[in-house]
């Protein structure tokens, strides 16, 4: 895949680590463009190009979120006073950011695998960092995808009975339909489990109410 030349206006970030990134091709093929709105085909295409050009591209997307996390993160710690202007000159929506930034908060570079793609790392997030480097063994080991990871998870839950040791109840509050779904539709743009939406958007309120 090779980079079509793009003007010199400036484009959002996740656009500019797309079409940088090359997918090879073996030598007398036609060749598979990116450009800033979309993939340009070729006539013909194997099922084994196809399938490994969609593996590159997941790849440099997936990438990309702990990329725009950790850009965030430096932007939060460095330029304190100007970080969210940053944010807007570059086109980004700001609340995806916070949430690749969680992400990436919780996971030092050393910690991630990877094997494993990033939202795998985000359904593990809100756990403490032995628990969640725990479950993403155990996604490596059995090759566990996403929702694999999610689906165990939610098992093991369920077998739960009684509260571990150290851990207290939530008082029990009522919330108006609406304002519960625009939380599930928050969950689902991040790919994480309501459940653990809900405690990371707590966490990260506790965060920052203490500086």
């Amino acid at each position: 895949m090779q980079q079509v030349r793009e003007d010199d206006q400036p484009d959002r970030l996740m656009r500019r680590l797309v079409a940088r990134s090359a997918v090879c091709r073996p030598a007398g093929q036609e060749r598979i463009l990116t450009t800033r709105v979309g993939l340009r085909m070729p006539g013909t295409l194997t099922y084994d190009r196809w399938e490994k050009a969609g593996a590159q591209i997941f790849q440099i997307v997936d990438s990309s979120a702990w990329c725009l996390g950790d850009w965030l993160v430096y932007g939060q710690e460095r330029y304190t006073d100007r970080y969210q202007a940053g944010v807007q000159a570059a086109g980004l929506d700001y609340q995806t950011l916070r949430n690749y930034a969680w992400v990436a908060r919780r996971f030092e570079l050393r910690r991630r695998r990877e094997a494993l793609s990033f939202g795998h790392h985000a359904e593990v997030a809100s756990l403490s960092p032995a628990e969640a480097d725990a479950w993403l063994d155990r996604a490596e080991q059995h090759g566990w995808s996403r929702n694999q990871l999610r689906l165990q998870l939610r098992e093991s839950r369920r077998g739960v009975r009684e509260p571990r040791p150290g851990s207290a109840s939530l008082p029990r509050i009522s919330v108006n339909r609406d304002r519960v779904e625009h939380w599930r539709h928050a969950a689902s743009r991040v790919d994480l489990d309501f459940e653990d939406w809900v405690l990371a958007a707590r966490d990260r309120a506790a965060a920052h109410e203490v500086g």
